[in-house]
């Protein structure tokens, strides 16, 4: 069943923002009852990006420590997933490059299918280490995800970045080849080039993702993948964490399995702990649920964890990864907890500025005020150039 040679997720490192609001904020600003945010959609607060934040910043935050751990030796590879990009032909992971002192014999490329992309990233990388064992991929996926102000998808924005390393004899988990995929050309989200925000008709997104679930969960069957019952827990893409429950139990009700509340929480359970205080992360979503997952187990050792992996438009991948003996000393639970629990609280009108704000398109010279206290900062746009600051 699994890989011949094992290759997938070394190390796993994610960051958020400075910036948090608190979903009582939101409901006190617009009289929503909070518990249609709290149980309606499961989310108690959402990242929010300061002025000097943005998809750089996050993604070179989550992919310093994996540096720090690992050295560079071995990258000649990094895979940077987005929808938030922030140049319609510079490769945003370029900026990345730069900031992590990456060497220079190095492939940098950016790739999008909405929230998909990292999992994208994710096989791309891992065929580069099929041909070469010696290279080590990194992949970082990293977004900010933005809705009108007082629109229905405002209560579900967010921002994070996850980065991880891709390799043979991987420490955390190795993922298995047979991969279920599924596409359909659907309206259900999207975001033109003249548009900061994305558009979105979330009837037609929940009916887009249930129909890529059962659609990829069938290919997955049919390319000899496991059945239902091995799987110990199940991470998908989570645009609102309660969208993980009625994915899952859609599939179990398709798979002619019990839909009850004790199954569904045992399956996923553990791994929406960190969307439900961080918000959609786009890209980073289904990754973030891995990482709550491996952070919060007993012991995982030996067990298949499935993944769902969603993008709108639509593009989806149903896979498998086991988790690899000895994972515990290589987990980052600490960093990651700290990383939640260091934001600061903005009330409504304080995110509402940040909402608001975007730089003129003049090619003048617009520092940005320093609102953060990490390794990197957006530092200015002059002459329609972005500068980035190393503390």
């Amino acid at each position: 069943m699994a890989n011949a040679s094992a290759i997938g997720i070394h190390d796993l490192s994610f960051a958020t923002t400075e910036f948090v609001l608190p979903h009582t904020a939101l409901a006190e600003y617009n009289g929503t009852d909070i518990g249609k945010y709290h149980k309606g959609i499961g989310q108690l607060s959402m990242s929010v990006p300061a002025a000097d934040e943005d998809i750089v910043t996050l993604g070179a935050a989550a992919a310093a420590p994996i540096i720090a751990r690992h050295g560079s030796d071995g990258i000649r590879t990094v895979v940077f997933a987005t929808e938030s990009s922030i140049d319609q032909a510079k490769a945003a992971g370029v900026y990345v490059h730069s900031l992590l002192g990456l060497p220079s014999a190095t492939r940098v490329v950016e790739l999008k299918q909405a929230c998909y992309g990292a999992t994208a990233a994710l096989q791309f990388a891992i065929g580069l280490v099929h041909r070469d064992p010696a290279q080590r991929v990194l992949v970082i996926a990293s977004d900010v995800s933005k809705y009108e102000l007082d629109s229905p998808g405002e209560a579900t924005q967010g921002a994070a970045a996850v980065a991880m390393l891709v390799s043979a004899d991987p420490a955390l988990v190795r993922i298995e080849e047979p991969s279920g995929v599924f596409t359909a050309d659907v309206m259900d989200f999207w975001r033109p080039n003249y548009r900061d925000a994305a558009l979105v008709d979330g009837q037609e997104s929940i009916t887009a993702y249930l129909q890529a679930v059962e659609g990829s969960w069938k290919d997955y069957t049919e390319q000899g993948g496991r059945p239902l019952d091995d799987f110990a827990a199940f991470c998908y893409h989570q645009p609102f964490t309660k969208m993980a429950y009625k994915a899952h139990r859609h599939l179990l009700n398709v798979t002619g399995h019990d839909t009850d509340d004790d199954r569904v929480t045992r399956d996923l359970g553990l791994t929406t702990a960190y969307n439900t205080v961080i918000g959609n992360s786009y890209t980073a979503s289904v990754y973030l649920g891995l990482a709550a997952l491996l952070d919060q187990a007993d012991d995982l050792t030996g067990k298949a964890v499935a993944f769902l992996s969603y993008g709108s438009g639509s593009v989806a991948e149903f896979f498998a990864g086991t988790v690899v003996p000895g994972y515990r000393e290589h987990l980052r639970t600490e960093a990651h907890r700290e990383a939640i629990d260091r934001r600061k609280a903005v009330d409504y009108a304080r995110y509402r500025e940040l909402h608001e704000r975007s730089f003129p398109a003049d090619g003048g010279d617009h520092p940005t005020p320093a609102e953060t206290t990490g390794a990197f900062r957006l530092a200015a746009l002059r002459g329609h150039k972005r500068i980035y600051e190393t503390r």
